[in-house]
């Protein structure tokens, strides 16, 4: 399906039955990386599954912010009148859903965020420099948005007042201080370190992530 909000033709899949859950994907991706995990979270929500602007289906803007995407997915959960639905994101998409809940805690019931980084330097190093020497040889807009931002403070973090699952790999590309830096900050947070695991090892066409939300649903 499609809905054309804030300025934007984004595309979306819905499937199953029960409480609303958004799942917003990373960088380069679409929401076919959660094809195993929605078979298995199907059985329990109403899943929305949305493919961010500039991604899979939906339509190529120039502009690629944090900031647009957190302004499409609450203008997405507006717009189809979506109660209270859970907010889930990976990668990019969680610095999104840690950027809609700083301004709309009153939209969502609970946020699931899963390798967020709240600056470009809570990237590792090898992942940050690579990005950095990257772009001496070409620029894209999904390597500048890593690179731009995001820029989440404490404050914003603190404003967040719903219920927080903080999740991250043991071998993340995110550094571990970064992760904490979210929990801590963020006031009815639980924080998951997953053994083994690493960026999205535990997600990208895995029923392991759906697992963990069923969990602690």
């Amino acid at each position: 399906m499609r809905i054309r909000v804030n300025n934007v033709d984004l595309y979306y899949e819905t499937l199953g039955a029960g409480e609303p859950l958004i799942m917003l994907h990373g960088n380069r991706e679409d929401h076919a990386i959660f094809d195993r995990a929605s078979d298995l979270l199907k059985n329990h929500y109403t899943l929305y599954l949305i493919d961010s602007r500039c991604h899979g289906e939906s339509e190529d803007t120039n502009d690629l912010t944090y900031n647009l995407l957190s302004d499409d997915v609450i203008a997405f959960t507006e717009t189809l009148n979506l109660y209270k639905p859970v907010l889930f994101g990976f990668s990019d998409g969680a610095i999104a859903t840690l950027y809609a809940a700083a301004k709309r805690p009153d939209l969502f019931r609970s946020i699931i965020v899963c390798g967020a980084n709240t600056y470009p330097k809570g990237l590792n190093r090898v992942t940050y420099r690579g990005l950095k020497i990257k772009t001496l040889f070409a620029r894209d807009k999904y390597d500048m948005l890593m690179l731009k931002g995001p820029n989440i403070k404490k404050e914003d973090l603190e404003r967040i007042s719903i219920p927080a699952l903080v999740i991250a790999g043991e071998k993340d590309v995110v550094k571990k201080n970064d992760t904490l830096f979210i929990a801590r900050n963020i006031k009815n947070s639980k924080l998951m370190i997953l053994e083994g695991e690493d960026h999205g090892s535990y997600i990208i066409h895995s029923d392991k992530i759906a697992k963990i939300i069923l969990a602690n649903k």
